[in-house]
């Protein structure tokens, strides 16, 4: 979400808008230069001292920022302005060895994969901390009884620690996809102008290596420029990300509903809904949750575009690519933490959920109903008379229970005693709790 916008929610900042600041980022650039120039001295491509003495002076507290800024409006360049000045800080000698053999896309993006790799474990702990609490969530709602619902009409009974299990399920898969993506992800890059090694040499290969290994990378296997796709794979794993959490986000919206009332996400007292209707209780969470989920999900278009880079570099398809990581990750943060929030807090209303069971006075049962039947007279005769009592009682507003019970094809084989117990719906859960409590158990096994 946007910074300027006030969330009234009463979140914490994730600290991922700090790590994509300027200042964060230029230091990560120069630590890309640290790496890159005692890597060249290990295999004797630039002198010992040099690296030693890049290493000493690479803080970006050390450096003048005026003179960085004043470079920056004059160049126009995103990192020349920063070589020059550790370059004037390293001094002579050893200052021209600075920046030896690179291109500035090179440091730059190898630097800003320091950054993501930062923002990936901010947005682990986030999924854990969530995972934990819908663990608790999934146990404490696995015998709560609670309308199932398909096409939005009440389709068998579920429980509610059903449904959370099936959240856990879908984050759990997301974490698997950012640790299947981290060895694609997170590799340096060091190949020069054209990614050919021409200004390295035959030791280009070994110093991208040595490189890497020193920021605690791997090496790409081809250091061309053009090469942006497993960047758009990150923006693409958190749009997927992002529909988990707008499913989740749409459906506590759904369920504090007024006509709903199942559940409430956290309203702190003071929480104000509205200016003019005192009475609100709005889900400012969920809704967050939806908008900062679309956010996400909107920087794939501009990923994808990203990857169609033209020759052998274009700093349009970089730029591109900068913002859908920065957006989508800075708004990961954003809908996670909110996420962790509700399910850390979240009401149950297990009144409410049985009170909209019977809504459909016991229409909810009628698979049930059928499924017995059908065992006397075929599942197609059952499925026939079952849906005609149905049918009527939805049309005529009369008892289900009643029709079944009047209608012969039902009556000479169950009878009212019998009916009115396969219509209570605390008794046709299936494995709902089952499923809960497995649910939560894999994920303390896994990360408590």
């Amino acid at each position: 979400m946007r910074e300027d916008i006030p969330t009234a929610s009463r979140v914490k900042d994730t600290g991922i808008r700090a790590l994509y600041a300027l200042p964060n980022r230029w230091q990560a650039w120069i630590d890309v230069e640290v790496a890159l120039a005692q890597a060249q001295a290990e295999v004797g491509m630039i002198p010992a001292e040099a690296a030693a003495a890049i290493a000493d002076k690479a803080q970006l507290q050390l450096m003048d920022s005026a003179r960085i800024t004043e470079g920056f409006e004059r160049t126009g360049h995103p990192l020349v302005p920063l070589v020059w000045e550790l370059s004037r800080l390293v001094g002579d000698p050893h200052g021209g060895w600075v920046h030896w053999g690179a291109t500035t896309q090179n440091i730059v993006e190898s630097g800003d994969l320091l950054v993501i790799r930062k923002v990936h474990q901010v947005l682990r702990d986030l999924i854990r901390d969530t995972l934990l609490s819908m663990a608790d969530l999934a146990e404490r709602g696995a015998d709560m009884p609670m309308a199932g619902r398909t096409h939005g009409q009440h389709a068998v009974p579920i429980t509610f620690g059903y449904k959370v299990a099936t959240w856990i399920d879908q984050l759990m898969r997301h974490l698997d996809r950012m640790d299947d993506l981290k060895p694609r992800l997170f590799c340096a890059v060091l190949g020069g102008a054209a990614g050919t090694f021409a200004s390295l040499g035959k030791d280009g290969p070994l110093v991208q290596q040595k490189m890497a290994e020193r920021l605690g990378m791997t090496a790409v296997t081809n250091p061309s420029r053009a090469i942006l796709d497993t960047l758009a794979e990150n923006v693409t794993l958190l749009g997927l990300l992002a529909g988990t959490g707008s499913r989740i986000g749409r459906e506590i919206y759904d369920l504090m509903k007024t006509e709903f009332g199942e559940v409430e996400e956290p309203v702190p007292p003071g929480t104000v809904g509205s200016s003019t209707m005192p009475q609100k209780r709005n889900p400012k969470l969920a809704q967050d949750v939806v908008a900062l989920a679309a956010e996400i999900r909107s920087q794939i278009p501009l990923a994808l575009e990203a990857v169609q880079t033209e020759h052998e570099a274009d700093r349009t398809t970089s730029l591109m690519m900068q913002t859908a990581e920065e957006q989508a990750s800075v708004a990961a943060g954003d809908m996670l933490v909110r996420i962790a929030t509700i399910m850390r807090d979240l009401k149950l209303h297990p009144e409410r959920m049985r009170r909209n069971i019977d809504l459909s006075g016991g229409l909810i049962m009628a698979e049930a109903v059928m499924l017995q039947l059908g065992k006397t007279i075929g599942r197609q005769h059952a499925h026939d008379a079952v849906y005609d009592a149905a049918q009527e009682s939805a049309i005529q507003s009369r008892s289900f229970a009643e029709l079944l019970a009047e209608d012969p094809r039902v009556n000479e084989h169950l009878g009212s005693e019998e009916i009115e117990k396969l219509l209570d719906p605390t008794v046709y859960t299936g494995l709902c709790a089952d499923i809960a409590r497995e649910a939560a158990a894999r994920v303390r096994q896994r990360y408590a």
